[in-house]
């Protein structure tokens, strides 16, 4: 007789089977339960024999195996949640949940409801979480208010507006206490960045005067930021002096940031400076290094690099260490008006004090000293990143080969086409039409081509008024037989020129007595089926 397993585990393994971590619960039998494992039984007892005579008895040698009884177990909450948390399809995760249910003495919990219902709002299906939540109703177990505040996002993410405001007005009846404001703050905050204000002032009365809740400072900040994101500076700072007179609140460093913020994006930096040193002066508030980059990157953004410099003076001789996004922000402002030596020069400091500048700070320096139409120093900074680790990335690389073709350094950048992609650099088709954009616009037809059929080796096809333009000078430069190779190409490819270059094609064509070539590519762009045949030189009819 095999060990025996629990019933209802045994069920739920055959109902879900081919699930991955099956064996955690202990679906499978262990290695040790073999034949061998079976006690000695006589032929004689076999059903169907009818020999009277006695059994043999085992040889003395043999031992008798004993039976072994594995102790039968059921599915644990563990068990469920890895399960469900392993399965890809919802519905079987689903299935799962319903069929642990099945077994005697078990119940769930808030583990296994947050399990199921995390699963099923990343898959979208918000008719199965209805359910659930309908279901957790009548549980007796204890919930906790985090299961709401998570399917909230799930809800705002897919623009289910109404449903966010749904899943706060739950968590009383189910979780069978008020929110938290932490869950007001959240309901608040999903719903404004959604624009949703009606409902957020709704969610306001009703904590106000239901629950007798007062909104607290990070509460007033959600209303803060949404006033700053639509430009009322003014209403934002009504919703300061209302937090000031507020027994629960009172503005923090988010508020102030978040307010100067606003002013400098308006251009007002002077009163953005002044309400720093109002916080600082009046309210005691400490800066951090992400409310002084807010100052570096409004005086960089005007235009003053100078002023933004001073401010990272203040900031050393305050305790407070710059890190690289305050020295980016600053190095970014100096390349904008020009000052390229003092954006490598902030470089260099960082480097003096420990840190790197990221793929982005330097592909901000790069383009520009391509901008500049200094490449060769660019060049020196991609040399520079590879010493140090930082991967150059696609975008890097795109502004580099803007830059070569800007100074007409076209075979260098041909050459950078061909290798990059041996190197790992995935290039994208931005790559391949930023060269060629620039070898149609500089009249450098045969490269064009070139560079044309490599397009097509790699699967890129060429912007349309690319294009055109391209076989448009083929054709009056009378290289035709280069002009219906790249068509053809084109054509494969999806591509239909417009009307007057095909005319002018075609009229090309048949002057040269090419007319099959003419046949098929009209067979082609009509839609018409008929394989194409390759073009070659020797098509002469």
């Amino acid at each position: 007789m095999v060990a025996h397993k629990s019933w209802a585990a045994h069920q739920i393994f055959m109902d879900c089977k081919k699930l991955p971590f099956s064996y955690h619960c202990g679906f499978f039998f262990s290695s040790a339960t073999s034949s061998s494992s079976f006690p000695w039984i006589s032929p004689l007892r076999v059903p169907g024999c009818t020999s009277s005579s006695k059994p043999c008895p085992p040889p003395a040698s043999s031992s008798i195996l004993v039976e072994t009884r594995r102790k039968p177990r059921s599915i644990s909450h563990q068990d469920a949640i890895d399960l469900m948390d392993h399965e890809r399809d919802p519905q079987r995760a689903l299935d799962i949940f319903n069929r642990v249910a099945d077994q005697k003495g078990f119940n769930h919990n808030n583990a296994t409801f947050a399990t199921i219902l995390q699963k099923l709002a990343c898959s979208n299906k918000f008719q199965a979480v209805d359910a659930v939540l309908q279901q957790m109703t009548y549980e007796t177990c204890k919930f906790h208010e985090g299961i709401f505040l998570n399917l909230m996002k799930h809800f705002s993410r897919s623009h289910m507006h109404e449903k966010v405001l749904d899943m706060f007005h739950l968590i009383y009846p189910i979780v069978r206490e008020k929110p938290s404001l932490t869950a007001i703050s959240t309901c608040l905050n999903c719903l404004v960045e959604s624009n949703q204000i009606g409902l957020a002032k709704k969610l306001l009365l009703h904590s106000m005067k239901v629950l007798n809740l007062r909104p607290n400072t990070c509460i007033f900040n959600i209303l803060v930021k949404h006033h700053c994101k639509n430009g009322d500076i003014e209403s934002a700072f009504e919703v300061v002096r209302e937090m000031k007179m507020s027994k629960c609140s009172y503005p923090n460093l988010i508020t102030y940031s978040t307010l100067m913020d606003c002013l400098c994006k308006s251009g007002r930096v002077k009163d953005a400076l002044q309400l720093f040193e109002e916080m600082i002066a009046k309210d005691q508030i400490v800066p951090d290094a992400l409310t002084y980059n807010v100052l570096i990157n409004g005086f960089c953004k005007s235009g003053k690099v100078d002023g933004a410099r001073k401010i990272m003076d203040f900031m050393r001789n305050n305790g407070c260490n710059p890190n690289v996004y305050n020295f980016s922000t600053l190095m970014n402002g100096m390349c904008k008006e020009g000052r390229l030596q003092e954006a490598k020069g902030v470089i260099a400091e960082m480097k003096d004090l420990g840190m790197k500048l990221d793929a982005v700070g330097y592909t901000t320096l790069i383009n520009s000293f391509c901008r500049s139409g200094r490449t060769d120093e660019a060049l020196e900074l991609i040399k520079e990143m590879k010493n140090i680790g930082c991967k150059a990335d696609i975008v890097t690389f795109n502004v580099l080969l803007g830059g070569l073709c800007r100074e007409g350094r076209f075979p260098e950048a041909l050459q950078m086409l061909e290798r990059l992609p041996f190197e790992g650099v995935h290039l994208n088709k931005v790559s391949y039409r930023i060269v060629l954009n620039s070898l149609c616009q500089k009249d450098e037809i045969e490269k064009a081509t070139e560079l044309l059929l490599l397009m097509f080796v790699r699967g890129f096809l060429p912007h349309y008024e690319t294009s055109n333009e391209l076989l448009s000078s083929l054709c009056k430069k009378g290289m035709t037989f280069d002009a219906v190779r790249a068509l053809f190409g084109l054509v494969e490819m999806g591509f239909t020129p417009k009307p007057d270059l095909w005319s002018l094609l075609v009229e090309v064509i048949c002057r040269e007595r090419k007319l099959l070539v003419t046949f098929e590519l009209l067979d082609k762009l009509t839609g018409q089926k008929g394989k194409m045949l390759p073009p070659t030189a020797e098509i002469d009819q």
